[in-house]
């Protein structure tokens, strides 16, 4: 039997409650697909930086590239200063385990809300590759006169070649193995930020004129493609896109799925030997900590897609088609409180539902 290690990070708020969900449908479908986890938990958040002052030390992030993946519920506690979570663990680990590529499955469910009008699953269906380690992200700039009038606050964008190519090579060979519409397009302003995006935009059309010939090539302005993501998301099949850019459109894409409930992503590092992290894209939601009443399916599509990425297909098709079910048949809304189930409910259905479909 396969058997994969995962370091499993609850975090902060609601984050243990959905964490615990997707370990039970992970665990349900490994048994019924033959392959085991072994799973290794970690406390760092905000309660440990609350006693210890500690964020995420260099050990960890050692320990970490020993695993297969990384399994997230979320990072956020009201009583620590924005930003320090956020930069101490989640950046941290991108950056120091590399991880290059941000996946996001833009993807509209059976039953689910969107507030776009006359739209549904078939028309909401597309992906996007964010770039996950440069751009405005590297913290480059600093101030100049600070807090003075004339205070100078400089914050700079820095693509390379290697980083800008190897985002765009993952997001070529995903659009061919996706098999959809087999068409990938770019994200950027090359009228405006002339400089980093004539470097996306000349190496996405070499390496796709030089290797990917099968796959057709579109560029659209980030303005433009807000925009067509509200007006006709079905235009879309993958977009590739930087730090940025990235974080913004995402954002745009969960909503028009049904909102943070359902949406999950993936930061990838897809090299041999590189380990890559899971996650719900929704908050801690201090709120509704300890309740039974928040939506885990986000965090059990965190799940399903560290399932694919590890090379389980067969599982990670039936967890997904376990979600569909449920939000098919079942729920009543993704809202707190409003599912009609409570968040182990759920989890136990999209488990047994993910049984049957194996």
């Amino acid at each position: 039997m396969k058997k994969y290690n995962v370091a499993v990070v609850p975090g902060d708020g609601t984050g243990p409650e959905v964490v615990n969900e997707g370990v039970k449908v992970l665990e349900a479908v490994g048994n019924s697909c033959g392959f085991e986890l072994n799973l290794e938990y970690f406390d760092f958040g905000g309660e440990r930086y609350k006693k210890t002052g500690e964020t995420l030390p260099d050990s960890a992030v050692e320990e970490f590239k020993k695993f297969d993946a990384i399994y997230l519920g979320a990072i956020g506690h009201p009583e620590v200063k924005p930003g320090i979570l956020e930069k101490g663990i989640l950046l941290k680990m991108r950056f120091m385990l590399d991880q290059y590529i941000n996946l996001r499955p833009v993807k509209l469910y059976p039953g689910v809300w969107t507030p776009l009008k006359d739209k549904g699953p078939e028309e909401v269906d597309f992906v996007v590759v964010r770039e996950n380690t440069e751009g405005l992200y590297c913290g480059t700039g600093g101030f100049l006169k600070e807090g003075t009038a004339d205070e100078v606050a400089i914050q700079t964008s820095v693509n390379t070649r290697k980083g800008v190519e190897r985002c765009l090579r993952f997001a070529y060979e995903y659009t061919r193995r996706r098999n959809k519409d087999k068409t990938l397009n770019l994200c950027g302003k090359t009228n405006v930020l002339t400089y980093a995006f004539d470097l996306w935009e000349r190496t996405f059309h070499e390496i796709g004129e030089q290797d990917y010939s099968d796959i057709k090539r579109e560029y659209t302005h980030v303005d433009a493609t807000c925009m067509w993501m509200v007006k006709n998301p079905e235009w879309f099949d993958v977009i590739v896109t930087d730090n940025m850019f990235g974080d913004i459109i995402t954002d745009l894409g969960a909503m028009i799925q049904g909102g943070m409930g359902i949406a999950a992503g993936g930061n990838l590092n897809p090299d041999p030997g590189g380990v890559s992290m899971f996650e719900p894209i929704g908050g801690s939601a201090p709120k509704y900590t300890g309740k039974n009443i928040i939506n885990p399916l986000a965090a059990i599509c965190a799940a399903q897609m560290m399932l694919d990425i590890l090379g389980e297909e067969k599982a990670a098709k039936a967890v997904e088609q376990a979600v569909m079910k449920v939000t098919a048949d079942k729920l009543e809304s993704l809202s707190a409180k409003k599912m009609g189930y409570s968040t182990s409910e759920v989890g136990d259905m999209v488990a047994e539902y993910a049984v049957s479909f194996s």
